[in-house]
């Protein structure tokens, strides 16, 4: 299946017009129209890139006293 993704604005009298779909002349399309979203447009993951910091990687997860309860 081709997915073609476009975004385009809807006129004031209601219509939609996409141009330039790469789809041959009378070939039928499905059509699923979407708002865009706000945060579609921002950074989709703000934590990307962001450096990691492990205090004590090779350390117990939790206190030794969390694991008296299980006895």
């Amino acid at each position: 299946m081709r997915v073609y993704k476009a975004e385009a604005e809807v006129g004031g009298d209601g219509t939609l017009t996409v141009r330039g779909v790469p789809f041959a002349a009378g070939e039928r399309v499905e059509v699923i129209v979407l708002p865009v979203l706000a945060a579609a447009s921002g950074d989709r993951y703000p934590l990307h890139g962001v450096p990691v910091r492990y205090d004590d990687p090779f350390g117990p997860a939790t206190d030794a006293a969390d694991w008296d309860a299980l006895r």
